[in-house]
């Protein structure tokens, strides 16, 4: 079941659930994967630019899920009151709403890195492991794109699978980071690194949960 089930019945008339709603919400997701992915070569390209654009990409995605947030509030609210079907749809997107904005700024805070040319700065290892790290984090953020906007709930699995992937990665990480190969200053930064794309996975595994345990109810 995904979030939006009722765009696949004939007659979506009585929905209070706009093709503009979904459509903005389908861009959102979208703008965090993009953002995430440009983050990532932005860092190892030392593209500073390339960086800026990225946490400008942020700003916009906070404004989207403000604006969807408020939206969504205001039609729980209204009257006559949502239908079972949409009240349901809903406040499971209230609930992923906030879930998704923080991905956006875990993206946003390595773009800023990347601004800074920390790049440049770190060990070849470190730079093979954030680049895996970023592979890794657009390709769960596509599962959790799968499993709550296209009704995927079996992608669950496979998220936690990747999840861990990412969680090894942090671990081999920070076996780099202690074997003095940067500065201390450099390399607390890349720990930090490392450490919004553990988070990014996790926010990952909490969304497909949060829309697992809904479609229970």
């Amino acid at each position: 079941m995904r979030i939006f089930s009722r765009r696949d019945l004939p007659d979506d008339s009585e929905s209070v659930i706009t093709d503009d709603l979904r459509s903005r919400t389908v861009r959102l997701f979208a703008m965090v994967g993009e953002t995430i992915s440009a983050a990532t070569l932005a860092l190892l390209d030392g593209n500073r630019e390339a960086g800026k654009n990225a946490v400008a990409q942020d700003e916009e995605i906070d404004r989207l899920a403000r604006e969807l947030i408020r939206e969504v509030e205001s039609l729980l609210l209204s009257e006559p009151a949502p239908s079972s079907i949409d009240r349901q749809e809903l406040l499971t997107l209230l609930r992923v709403l906030p879930e998704v904005e923080r991905n956006g700024d875990l993206a946003e805070h390595i773009a800023r890195r990347a601004v800074r040319g920390l790049g440049a700065e770190m060990s070849p290892r470190s730079r093979g492991l954030i680049e895996r790290m970023g592979e890794v984090a657009s390709s769960i953020w596509r599962l959790a794109t799968d499993a709550l906007l296209d009704g995927r709930p079996e992608a669950t699995g496979e998220i936690e699978d990747t999840d861990d992937e990412l969680d090894e990665l942090h671990v081999a990480l920070t076996a780099e980071l202690v074997s003095g190969s940067m500065s201390v200053p450099v390399a607390v930064e890349v720990a930090m690194v490392g450490r919004f794309y553990e988070r990014f996975g996790d926010h990952c595994v909490n969304l497909a949960r949060r829309r697992v345990n809904t479609s229970a109810d």
